[in-house]
């Protein structure tokens, strides 16, 4: 099996917000998982379509592998530091000040060659097998 790679740090994007969208696609093959981002309405889609193209072109260049025999391996969510680095402040009522946090995530996404759901069902019957 083999495996190809691709994140974008530091997106500019809640980690939480972006999990939604990483649940959508984990498992898919690449073609149904990049038309599921494109027709999803959550701002996430889009930066995780940028990885998964990413991680397309990475089989293409580096094995020249097939696109259409990829799968979804790995989708995930990081949280990534504070923008800038610290919480920033905003003015309130009678002259307080309520701080806020632009957040930041990192997006991880792997591609594999084989379908992620049969490997993990081969397993299963391996094991009983030589439970046997």
């Amino acid at each position: 099996m083999v495996e190809f790679r691709a994140s974008h740090r530091f997106a500019p994007i809640s980690a939480r917000k972006a999990r939604l969208v990483a649940d959508l696609v984990r498992g898919l093959p690449v073609n149904e998982a990049l038309n599921v981002l494109d027709r999803a309405p959550q701002r996430a889609a889009y930066f995780m379509g940028k990885v998964m193209r990413s991680a397309v072109a990475n089989a293409e260049h580096g094995a020249e592998i097939d696109p259409n025999h990829l799968h979804v391996s790995e989708s995930r969510v990081d949280e990534g530091p504070l923008l800038g680095g610290h919480m920033r402040w905003r003015p309130s009522a009678r002259g307080r000040a309520m701080p806020y946090r632009k957040r930041t995530s990192h997006l991880h996404v792997g591609l594999s060659t084989e379908d992620a759901t049969t490997t993990a069902v081969g397993a299963d019957a391996g094991a009983q097998e030589k439970e046997d």
